[in-house]
């Protein structure tokens, strides 16, 4: 069964304390686990307040069906991000296949 990785580079360039940092990622993984069915985790040890990084899992019988879900995964990222005031760095997709 193949297993997708989805990990993002997050820029929160307005972020003056951990708090404003926290409240960003938050925000960010509430919406993407009530909208999609996937695994969301802070990947990075919150050294710097105006970075994060977030990984997300998704697992499925069809590798063309997650490449379209992760697809979806960083749309829907990219727009979160820009209505919380952050924007994404980076982000790239790893399919591990069986």
């Amino acid at each position: 069964m193949p297993i997708a990785k989805l990990t993002v580079e997050i820029s929160i360039p307005h972020a003056q304390s951990i708090k404003d940092r926290r409240q960003v990622l938050r925000s960010i993984k509430d919406k993407i686990r009530h909208g999609f069915n996937v695994g969301i985790a802070e990947l990075d040890d919150a050294n710097l307040w105006n970075r994060a990084t977030l990984g997300l899992v998704a697992i499925s019988g069809s590798s063309a069906y997650l490449n379209g879900q992760m697809q979806e995964l960083d749309d829907a990222l990219h727009r979160l991000a820009n209505t919380l005031g952050a924007e994404i760095l980076d982000s790239w997709v790893d399919i591990l296949a069986e």
